[in-house]
């Protein structure tokens, strides 16, 4: 279930067995942390994840009642409005077992996109659909924002029904709490105070999304349970001991960054152990970088500062299936490498234990408390001053692009890469990439629709392959609440490419922070890459004239010329319009 096929055993696993640091997780003992002052306490208040497998704070037959009664009322699809660690999870089992679920579909709506929105909402059958409203803390800005607007629209198409059709899941004594229960909810599923949210996949957060898609929760737990067992065993056969050591000894190598690669179906699993390994382990300046890969051939050469993690998965098709492998074929041998299988979407709770296990490891063996996201919670403060006092004035403005006239460009440059105009800018964050770093692109724009995500991931792509670095691409504002912990908080390597947009039909929102869903995107770019700046990061913020395909495809031709004049070594400082 948990096997791996790797390429090499790691010192750091007897000393994880010697201290009993497995054991001692599943005993909740906050005072293995025990690094600075408050950390044991700190730690110990977000260990409650540790036995939800074996010791369910919830009732899981409960859980398969409410799911059951639900299909039996005839609703056919569910739309999760959620964000970070109450989103992942869900979004990972529901996306592999897509083809599965042929009479319940399920939708995930985690970001801010006005494009998003219409998208999800304009064929939606609102008699047929359930609302999950996800959000531990209940207060999440995106959550409230992306409410206000389905519930405006569920009620103009519902009247007094709209409520039987949202349930909130949160902790005790939230607002969301408070606003389920005063507008009769249909449900309110209570989370555990003790689990947080990227640590949540086996709690009610995911346990509930599992049901509706028709998932055997029994299976599910007694997966999950025979996990938790193995896990927290203080044995070298223990396989998160075995990952957990793998990614701490690669990172005193030198590889401190690791491409996953897994075939389409299990790329959001990918999203998952992102938010879990960034968030947990990317503070107090130290950090393992976790990168989705798509292209096996980026990985032929292998540069020294990354490791490889292949997930095998069922596929339907014998084709997608050989070309899979051939792709891993082509795979550097000299990086060091462990291979996984998933047989079902069931195996993967398996996995989710075992990753959850594997990050607190690695935590104890980097002195920091694995628990906590100090560097979460200044984007957001520095969105809410945004919107309370005004957008900063950028450094420049620029006709976009060159002899294209589309609009103007914001542009926003870190002293690091200052320039006075849009090439230089660029060319200044590009030319700044050295071996060690990684590339990360920051995009608050939509992957639905023409062209868009084709030319987002062209860009990441080109700059792994063309200049041989670690290429992230990020979707914002899911990316705050996941490696934009490790960017600000993390060893400083990083070079950062913040996009977002004008919104051609955006939508506006009342009695909240921001007017509209346009104007709440463009504040969090704008709060974000000032944080980035404050940290002496590298960056360049780009608020374009709109998200269109066609303006995305400018911005990769822009970074195409670019990168070949950093390649050919003759700098044009024109844009080959």
């Amino acid at each position: 279930m948990l096997s791996c096929d790797c390429n090499g055993s790691y010192p750091s696993a007897q000393r994880l067995v010697d201290n009993k640091v497995a054991s001692r997780v599943h005993a909740k003992e906050g005072g293995l942390y025990n690094f600075t002052e408050g950390m044991p306490e700190a730690a110990g208040s977000f260990m409650g994840w540790a036995t939800l497998a074996s010791q369910p704070p919830v009732s899981i037959e409960a859980i398969k009642a409410f799911a059951k009664q639900v299909r039996a009322e005839g609703y056919t699809s569910c739309l999760l409005i959620a964000q970070g660690g109450s989103s992942q999870a869900p979004m990972t089992i529901t996306k592999y077992n897509k083809g599965d679920r042929y009479h319940f579909k399920f939708h995930v709506l985690d970001n801010v996109s006005p494009v998003r929105m219409h998208a999800l909402t304009h064929n939606l059958n609102f008699e047929k659909t359930l609302v999950l409203v996800s959000s531990k803390s209940g207060g999440t800005i995106e959550v409230r924002s992306n409410l206000s607007i389905v519930y405006r629209l569920f009620t103009e198409a519902l009247g007094e029904d709209a409520p039987q059709h949202f349930v909130a899941i949160t902790d005790p004594g939230t607002q969301l709490e408070t606003r389920a229960l005063d507008e009769g909810w249909r449900a309110v599923f209570s989370g555990e105070p003790t689990v947080g949210g990227r640590f949540s996949a086996l709690s009610v957060f995911c346990l509930v999304p599992a049901a509706l898609i028709g998932l055997d929760l029994d299976q599910v737990i007694e997966k999950a349970r025979a996990a938790e067992a193995v896990c927290s065993a203080d044995s070298l056969d223990n396989p998160a001991i075995g990952l957990a050591s793998f990614m701490y000894d690669s990172m005193l190598e030198g590889r401190d960054k690791f491409s996953l690669i897994t075939p389409k179906r299990a790329r959001t699993f990918g999203l998952w152990i992102e938010q879990l390994v960034a968030e947990s382990v990317g503070k107090n300046g130290k950090g393992i970088l976790p990168n989705i890969e798509f292209d096996p051939l980026v990985l032929s050469v292998d540069h020294g500062d990354r490791t490889v993690i292949p997930y095998l998965v069922e596929t339907p098709l014998d084709d997608e299936r050989e070309n899979f492998q051939r792709g891993l074929g082509r795979i550097d041998p000299a990086y060091p490498r462990r291979t996984y299988e998933v047989t079902d979407v069931t195996d993967l709770f398996a996995h989710f234990v075992m990753w959850e296990y594997a990050t607190a490891m690695v935590g104890w063996l980097m002195e920091l408390n694995p628990f906590d996201q100090p560097d979460v919670a200044l984007p957001k403060a520095a969105t809410l001053d945004i919107l309370k006092s005004g957008m900063p004035q950028p450094n420049f403005t620029e006709t976009f692009l060159g002899g294209i006239d589309l609009g103007k460009v914001e542009v926003t440059c870190s002293p690091a890469v200052a320039a006075d105009n849009l090439h230089d800018a660029l060319y200044n964050l590009f030319a700044s990439i050295k071996p060690g770093d990684y590339f990360a692109f920051d995009a608050f724009v939509p992957f639905t629709g023409d062209n868009r995500r084709e030319a987002l991931e062209g860009i990441r792509h080109l700059v792994a392959s063309e200049l041989n670095t670690v290429s992230c691409l990020e979707l914002g504002p899911r990316y705050l609440h996941s490696t934009g912990q490790l960017q600000k908080g993390g060893t400083n390597n990083g070079v950062f490419l913040v996009v977002s947009t004008g919104e051609i039909d955006d939508i506006p929102l009342e009695g909240l922070e921001a007017a509209s869903l346009g104007e709440l995107a463009k504040a969090q770019a704008a709060g974000d890459t000032s944080i980035l700046i404050d940290r002496g990061r590298r960056v360049v913020h780009l608020h374009l004239p709109d998200n269109a395909g066609i303006t995305l495809r400018l911005l990769e031709k822009a970074v195409t010329d670019i990168v070949f004049e950093l390649k050919s070594g003759i700098r044009t400082g024109i844009w080959n319009a």
